[in-house]
C-alpha cells in the first residue's frame, strides 16, 4: 500500500468529482461552452425527494444522536424508504433512538432487528437491508465500512471515515472495492450536499476570483460534551460512553469535526495539501486525552497554502467557516463572492417562504439532501461514491493533528506510509491500557 500510494497522482487522486463528491459521476453536471470559449462547469442540481421506486431497506450502525439523526434523514429522503435494523455497543443508546423512531415518525423496530455488543455492526449489516448509515464513533468505522463492502451494502458513512492512517488507508481499499462491486457510498460532509455551497462552487471554478492563491478554515467552537465516569464502569466503558473526548475513538476535534472545513478547502481547490505544520494544546478540557484548539498551515504542491484553526473552549469568540482568496476576489464559500476591492458580485438567492420573504437557508437540509442524493442514485442507477475525497480529507486532518501533536512537519508521504493504529488490540468491557494523558510537542513519537 505506501509503495502504490507514492505513485498517485494527487490531482487524479481527488478526481473530477472533487465537485461535489461524486455526484458529477450522475450526469446531473454538465459542460458547456461559453461566448469565449471557455469551457464553464454547471452545479448540480439537486432533487427535493429521491425518486419512487421498489421498497429501500436501511439499518443503522451506531445509535446516538448522529445515528438517529440519519435514521430520520434516510426516512425523510423520499417514499418507500424504511428503518428495519438497529445496532449500538449500548442498550440505553439503542431503545433510546428505536423510543424516537417509534414516538416520532412512527416507526416500530422489532426486537429480533436489535443488536448490542461490539459485534452489533455485522448482524446489522447481515440483515436483510439494502443500505447501511455508518454512525458509530469514529475508531471503528473502517471495520464496519470494509464489512458493509464484503456483503454488498450501498453505504451512508459519516465523517470521519477513520481516526489512524491504517484504518483510513482500509476505507481507501473498500472504496476501491465498492466501486468495483456497483456500491453507492455517500459520506457526511453535507456542504458537497447543500445548494448554497455548491452554487458558490460553479461561481469559482467558472473563474469569478481569478486563479486561487490561498485560504483559511475555522471550527471554532464552545465544548462540546462530556461524560464523567461513574463507579463501577471499566475503562472501555467510560471511554466509550465518552468518545468524543479519546483520541483513539474521535481522532481528536481535528479530525471528528473540523474536517469538515479542511474538505471545502480541497474541494474549492481540487486538489490537497502535501504537508502540514501545527501546533495545539489543552486548556480547559475535563475528560480525555485530546486538545482544546489547534492552528496548522497546509501547503499543496505548488506551495501555495492555506490555515486551518479549530477550538473547542467555552467562553471564546465562535466562528465555523472557509475563505478562499484569488487573484481577482474572495468568497466565503458559502454564498458570497467579493472583488478585491470589498464589492459584493454575487450572492447566494435562497428561496421564498409561504409568506413570500426569503429565507436564509437552502430549501432542502443538506443532511436530508445527502440521503436523497444516495437514495437517487440507487435507484436511477447513477453511479456515486464519495469514499476517496473523505479519506483524503481525514488523512489531511491526521496530519495536522501528528504534527500538533509532535511540533514537527508531517509530509504527505509521511502519513501514507505511517504504521499508526489507534486503540486496543480487543474490544472487551475491561481495562484499557492505553496513554491518558496528552501528548507534548517536542517529545511526543511521530
Amino acid at each position: 500500500m505506501p509503495q502504490k500510494s507514492k505513485s498517485l497522482s494527487r490531482r487524479k487522486f481527488i478526481g473530477d468529482a472533487a465537485a461535489v463528491g461524486a455526484l458529477g459521476a450522475l450526469g446531473i453536471g454538465a459542460v458547456v461552452s461559453s461566448c469565449n470559449r471557455r469551457p464553464q462547469y454547471t452545479a448540480p442540481v439537486f432533487e427535493d425527494q429521491a425518486p419512487d421506486g421498489p421498497v429501500i431497506k436501511a439499518g443503522v450502525v451506531g445509535c446516538g444522536g448522529r445515528g438517529t439523526g440519519a435514521a430520520t434523514n434516510f426516512l425523510n429522503a423520499g417514499p418507500n424508504l424504511q428503518i428495519v435494523a438497529l445496532g449500538d455497543v449500548f442498550q440505553h443508546r439503542l431503545d433510546r433512538c428505536r423510543n424516537q423512531l417509534r414516538e416520532r415518525l412512527n416507526v416500530e423496530v422489532p426486537d429480533e432487528s436489535c443488536f448490542t455488543g461490539f459485534d452489533a455492526y455485522r448482524h446489522v449489516i447481515d440483515s436483510d437491508v439494502d443500505v447501511v448509515l455508518l454512525c458509530e464513533p469514529p475508531h471503528f468505522r473502517p471495520g464496519s465500512f470494509e464489512y458493509a463492502v464484503q456483503r454488498r451494502r450501498h453505504i451512508f458513512a459519516e465523517k470521519p471515515v477513520g481516526v489512524d492512517p491504517v484504518g483510513i488507508r482500509d476505507v481507501m481499499a473498500a472504496g476501491k472495492m465498492a466501486e468495483s462491486a456497483g456500491l453507492n457510498v455517500v459520506v457526511g460532509t453535507q456542504r458537497r450536499h447543500q445548494r448554497d455551497y455548491v452554487k458558490t462552487f460553479e461561481q469559482v471554478k467558472n473563474g469569478m476570483i481569478g486563479d486561487l492563491v490561498s485560504g483559511n478554515c475555522y471550527w471554532n467552537q464552545s465544548k462540546l460534551w462530556h461524560v464523567n465516569r461513574e463507579p463501577g464502569w471499566s475503562d472501555m466503558e467510560a471511554m466509550l460512553r465518552d468518545w468524543v473526548n479519546w483520541t483513539w475513538l474521535s481522532g481528536d476535534h481535528i479530525v471528528e469535526q473540523h474536517v469538515h472545513n479542511i474538505d471545502v478547502i480541497n474541494w474549492f481547490f481540487e486538489k490537497y495539501p502535501v504537508k502540514a505544520l501545527g501546533f495545539g494544546g489543552r486548556h480547559r478540557r475535563i475528560t480525555g486525552d485530546q486538545y482544546d484548539f489547534f492552528s496548522v498551515d497546509f501547503a499543496f504542491d505548488d506551495n501555495r497554502h492555506f490555515h486551518s484553526m479549530c477550538r473547542q473552549i467555552d467562553g471564546c469568540t465562535n466562528n465555523v467557516s472557509e475563505i478562499v482568496f484569488g487573484t481577482k476576489g474572495y468568497t466565503n464559500c458559502q454564498n458570497r463572492v467579493w472583488d478585491n476591492e470589498g464589492n459584493l458580485v454575487w450572492e447566494y438567492e435562497y428561496p421564498l417562504d409561504d409568506d413570500g420573504e426569503r429565507m436564509n437557508r437552502v430549501a432542502v437540509s443538506p443532511y436530508d439532501q445527502e440521503i436523497i442524493n444516495l437514495v437517487t442514485a440507487i435507484r436511477t442507477g447513477n453511479y456515486i461514491n464519495e469514499t476517496q475525497n473523505i479519506s483524503v480529507a481525514c488523512m489531511n486532518a491526521i496530519m495536522g493533528r501528528v504534527s500538533a501533536y509532535t511540533g514537527r512537519e508531517v509530509t504527505w508521504e509521511e502519513i501514507m506510509e505511517s504504521s499508526m493504529k489507534l486503540g486496543p488490540n480487543q474490544y472487551e468491557m475491561t481495562t484499557v491500557n492505553l496513554p491518558a494523558v496528552p501528548p507534548t510537542p517536542g517529545t511526543a513519537p511521530a
